[in-house]
């Protein structure tokens, strides 16, 4: 089996038209890897779409304001993947004039970047020979292969990193980099691929094996950590009370003030806490508690209530006054984004 060049073959029959395939602009290159990090091609074009229009060069993106950044990332969650790009956009724009590094070891240097996405921009826009090593790449491999070593360990790595940069053809890295990815994600997928069609089925230690579904391999699960959260959604007249997280899994991004809790509470045990009595000062009328919902993430299950809270003359030094018309511009997560699309306040 010469598996790199029947890969490229199939690849030049089967691949998708995505424009930052057809460029070699490192800039738009990186925007692309940021954003299909964690994201289907399907999810992050248009998302690419935006950013290019907004942002056409890396010191546009530099020069933005982080609200504005985030807003336009709303929705694809893993937020520090924006404040990264915009940290490392004007880092290129103050210390390298704009112009984006052409050489691995500069590129890796990079904030937010790893070793993959070093290696797709490397080999995307300078044509440097590095393997790429993402977790289509892993898939396809350790399928192939029959490679069952873990692959989130640091042994396991090294051991699929070997192994895909023997597969790496020296005179068309780029090409065989797209390549395998696309096989990833268009044959080779996580739960239902397609072996009967597969041009590898015949030397495929997995599909031959009985072993498709089970490799790659995993050494643990992801412990899921349960969150018990009121959001207090303050309206005082025409303005609505936020609160811009300066940490966290949504750092950057505004929210109702909030208080949590360390287990399932009920409304009359919350309404009785000395957290939420401390809060208030004058008299309030509470209008409104939502039922429970329910917003899964990756590694955090969270268990969230809506309180819609009317008062006259409020105050807290940490939280900004919003007028409702203009809450459509700040940048929140898809859990505040989807309560307020759904509800009036």
């Amino acid at each position: 089996m010469n598996f790199s060049n029947d890969l490229i073959k199939w690849y030049s029959l089967n691949k998708r038209d995505l424009p930052w395939r057809n460029t070699t602009d490192p800039y738009k290159i990186w925007l692309s890897e940021v954003i299909l990090q964690q994201t289907r091609v399907n999810q992050g074009l248009p998302y690419y779409v935006k950013f290019i229009k907004e942002f056409p060069t890396i010191c546009d993106l530099a020069n933005a304001s982080e609200d504005k950044v985030l807003k336009l990332w709303q929705g694809l969650g893993y937020y520090s993947r924006a404040r990264n790009l915009q940290t490392t956009a004007k880092f290129i724009c103050e210390n390298h004039n704009g112009i984006f590094p052409d050489k691995y070891g500069d590129i890796i240097s990079l904030k937010g970047v790893g070793s993959y996405t070093a290696a797709a921009i490397s080999s995307f826009a300078f044509q440097e020979n590095y393997a790429v090593l993402d977790g289509n790449v892993i898939r396809v491999l350790s399928r192939i292969y029959g490679l069952d070593s873990f692959f989130d360990t640091g042994k396991g790595k090294r051991e699929f990193q070997k192994l895909a940069d023997l597969n790496l053809p020296k005179k068309n890295a780029h090409i065989y980099n797209q390549a395998i990815m696309e096989f990833g994600a268009l044959v080779c997928t996580p739960k239902s691929p397609s072996c009967l069609s597969c041009v590898f089925s015949d030397n495929c230690f997995a599909f031959n094996n009985s072993l498709v579904q089970s490799l790659p391999k995993k050494s643990n699960k992801l412990k899921v950590r349960n969150r018990y959260i009121f959001f207090l959604i303050i309206k005082d007249k025409n303005s609505v009370f936020f609160k811009k997280k300066k940490s966290g899994i949504w750092s950057g991004l505004y929210e109702f003030p909030s208080i949590e809790f360390s287990h399932e509470t009920s409304n009359n045990e919350f309404l009785e806490s000395e957290d939420y009595k401390s809060f208030f000062n004058d008299a309030i009328q509470i209008n409104q508690i939502s039922p429970t919902i329910i917003h899964k993430l990756s590694h955090q299950k969270l268990y969230v209530k809506f309180l819609h809270i009317s008062c006259v003359n409020f105050r807290n030094s940490e939280l900004t006054p919003v007028n409702i018309s203009d809450i459509v511009d700040l940048p929140v997560s898809k859990l505040i984004d989807n309560y307020l699309s759904e509800n009036n306040i």
